[in-house]
């Protein structure tokens, strides 16, 4: 049968391949997103001959319905697993929570940058680095002990920044209670 036939079986037969469609797919948009799809593949096919076209554009209708059913659950699929990796709203910070968070880090990187350097280094190396303290006393040159107590002084020194930033805990917790309290009145 020549390709304006096959145009004219598709045109003949819309009504009930629209039926079809609207049934496997459950919607009549999908149906008529299909048979557009139909169209478009009857197109392409405009020097082969089919023997029986009715039969052959029900096949199309059915393969295509299968095909959309399966890419939709794949789709389903998919962006139920994307949503599941999504960070919800409460793990993503607030813009009060990464600016204090920004002025420890700067603070942080103050303590540091004003120790003693083999202090520094030895953090460095313990904390960026994941380095054992064995390991660190053999590039100092010194004992483990003597790598724990340069960790504990940083630590100490860290912990004494943070205490006299500007954005110091007490202000830190003092926005957390007004907004404790914001939450519960």
């Amino acid at each position: 049968m020549s390709d304006g036939g096959l145009k004219a079986v598709f045109l003949a037969q819309r009504p009930m391949l629209l039926r079809l469609l609207a049934a496997r797919l459950g919607n009549r948009d999908d149906a008529e997103d299909a048979l557009q799809d139909m169209w478009l593949r009857i197109d392409q096919l405009a020097d082969q001959p089919i023997a029986q076209p009715a039969a052959f554009l029900y096949r199309v209708a059915a393969n295509l319905a299968t095909d959309r059913r399966i890419a939709a659950g794949r789709r389903g699929s998919r962006d139920a697993g994307w949503m599941e990796v999504q960070p919800g709203a409460e793990d993503v910070p607030d813009a009060e929570r990464t600016l204090l968070a920004r002025s420890e880090w700067q603070a942080v990187e103050g303590a540091i940058a004003e120790m003693p350097e083999r202090m520094a280094t030895a953090l460095r190396l313990f904390r960026l680095e994941e380095r054992p303290q064995r390991a660190i006393a053999e590039q100092l040159g010194i004992s483990v002990s003597g790598v724990e107590k340069l960790l504990q002084r940083a630590y100490k020194k860290i912990q004494e920044r943070l205490d006299s930033s500007s954005v110091d805990s007490v202000e830190g917790r003092r926005l957390n209670r007004e907004r404790g309290s914001d939450r519960a009145g």
